[in-house]
């Protein structure tokens, strides 16, 4: 077994020896009815872990290249004939899985795979539950912990709720206030929060951004009893609030009895060594519905976000929009909570913004 696996290259080392593996049994390197070498044989003649040769061999099984028999190995029962038969099944065969373009931000493969394994090991088929309406008891508990660590803002699991995605939680604040509502976004802001807005039949009025935030004059002119506005890093602007800003903003949700919904996706990610203040926490939690996720902070393809609702609102939230399922599984849910439980997620944060501190120093 003459294979080399490069750690180097973007494709995943088990992707690398499924693919050499695949080639040799097309090409008849190991014929129908082979044994293949054992999985410590094939670590150990490649680098690789036994872990790393299992799951080559498990997608190679998936695939109707292998056979696995119980205490006897792994069988080929690919064939020839059988592939040249079958048009559509060379098509499946052949194809390559896409590449994974890794943006800056997204916690590493290896700490991601190892929280899944162990909340597979420690949870068992309670992975395989419907997850609470409101989103899983130990995601919430561990939200709370960190939103208190990390954002000053102490609130009990009842108040959050967890859908799949910023997009998501829009639909719900939509929904809550009701179709003829009058909403206040940012101009320029992202252009799906006013799509979200509209398309739940809300009423938009945009409020121009002056160098620090929505500009005063925009704000109290406005005739939106709600706003909803990113502080620490509009879109696509690039404008953050200041403190000033804020208590600005929290005035006018006093004198108009207004709501704000602080949208803090991307929040995580500041070169500060101390967070800004939320608008949530200097409020004390009255008229601000809080937002973020984690999809820029785990990966994209998790879509999982948060939303903090005011003790005010929790029991006519509960009321119009309790029925609603959970939109995220609960194996992600689980998932999260462990990387937030075990400081993962916190020490990739600081990791994050550590590089991201060096990265703006001058050159010497």
């Amino acid at each position: 077994m003459n294979y080399k696996i490069d750690i180097s290259l973007p494709k995943s080392a088990y992707l690398q020896l499924y693919r050499a593996l695949a080639d040799d049994i097309i090409s008849g390197v190991y014929p129908y009815g082979t044994k293949l070498p054992s999985k410590r044989t094939m670590a150990s003649e490649t680098g690789v872990s036994v872990i790393t040769v299992q799951h080559a061999l498990d997608l190679l099984s998936e695939e109707g290249y292998i056979e696995a028999k119980e205490r006897s190995g792994n069988f080929v029962i690919f064939k020839e004939a059988d592939f040249q038969s079958n048009p559509s099944h060379e098509r499946f065969v052949k194809r390559e899985l896409p590449k994974v373009i890794h943006t800056f931000g997204e916690i590493s493969y290896d700490i991601l795979s190892k929280t899944m394994r162990k909340v597979i090991l420690d949870c068992g088929d309670s992975i395989l539950i419907k997850s609470p309406n409101h989103g899983s008891p130990e995601l919430r508990e561990e939200i709370c912990a960190y939103l208190a660590r990390s954002r000053g803002i102490a609130v009990s699991p009842d108040r959050i709720v967890i859908g799949a995605g910023a997009e998501y939680l829009y639909g719900l604040v939509a929904q809550y206030f009701g179709a003829g509502s009058i909403m206040g976004i940012e101009d320029p802001s992202y252009d799906k929060i006013g799509k979200v807005y509209s398309s739940m039949g809300l009423t938009i009025r945009k409020l121009k951004l002056g160098n620090d935030g929505i500009s005063k004059r925009a704000l109290f002119s406005t005739d939106a009893k709600v706003i909803h506005v990113t502080p620490f890093n509009s879109f696509p602007s690039g404008i953050t609030a200041g403190i000033s800003k804020k208590l600005e903003y929290l005035k006018w949700a006093e004198t108009k009895n207004g709501f704000i919904v602080e949208d803090n996706y991307d929040s995580e990610l500041t070169v500060s060594a101390k967070p800004e203040d939320a608008l949530f926490s200097l409020s004390n939690g009255e008229k601000v519905i809080y937002l973020n996720t984690f999809s820029k902070t785990v990966a994209p393809s998790l879509r999982m976000g948060y939303m903090v609702l005011p003790k005010d609102v929790i029991d006519g939230f509960d009321e119009k929009l309790g029925f609603y399922s959970c939109t995220v599984p609960i194996f992600e849910q689980l998932v999260v909570a462990e990387l937030l439980k075990s400081g993962n997620y916190e020490r990739h944060i600081n990791k994050i913004r550590r590089e991201k501190r060096k990265m703006m120093q001058p050159v010497q």
